[in-house]
């Protein structure tokens, strides 16, 4: 009887200090998943821990695979991000919201800035994410028609199984 009692002891034990609650990020399990985007190819690689897991096509907001200088030119940024966020946005439903700008672009920005190289009074910008086409857009995807502010959008109907399993904390990152 004591061994059951000593073994029960012990499972209890285990699953108290093995439980972390999802909503915490100090205790937040980092992601199972990473995310490459390759905007040459119009495509978004999702990996796992035993490697390729899925492939969505995406389109952009311009066809220049270049690194986004500031707000309003349209382009997708370059680098390694986090997933910070995940709502629903009213137009396109599930949005996967990037931390851009990282603190490296923000100092990539200011040298461009000094270089003459963007207008003196351009901005940054912030908010890029993944998200959907609207549902009866999604040809935009299929035709490659770049149509976003800067950011990736994937088909409608493949955002929603995008959203379900990945994570807030998965690493994304964009290659031109």
């Amino acid at each position: 009887m004591k061994l059951i009692q000593y073994f029960s002891i012990i499972l209890t034990l285990f699953v108290l200090t093995s439980f972390k609650p999802h909503h915490s990020r100090s205790f937040r399990k980092a992601s199972p998943y990473s995310i490459i985007i390759d905007k040459s190819d119009f495509e978004l690689r999702v990996y796992d821990e035993e490697g390729w897991y899925a492939t969505y096509p995406v389109v952009f907001g311009s066809k220049d695979p270049g690194d986004k200088l500031f707000e309003g030119d349209k382009k997708t940024p370059n680098g390694t991000y986090k997933i910070i966020l995940k709502k629903i946005h009213p137009k396109w439903s599930n949005e996967l919201l990037l931390d851009y700008p990282r603190p490296e672009n923000v100092e990539l920005f200011n040298k461009r800035k000094q270089e003459g190289l963007i207008p003196a009074k351009a901005k940054i910008g912030a908010g890029i994410a993944i998200h959907a086409t609207r549902p009866q857009e999604e040809w935009t995807v299929d035709k490659f028609y770049n149509w976003t502010d800067g950011c990736i959008s994937l088909k409608y109907s493949e955002m929603k199984d995008l959203y379900d399993y990945i994570p807030v904390g998965t690493i994304v990152t964009i290659q031109p």
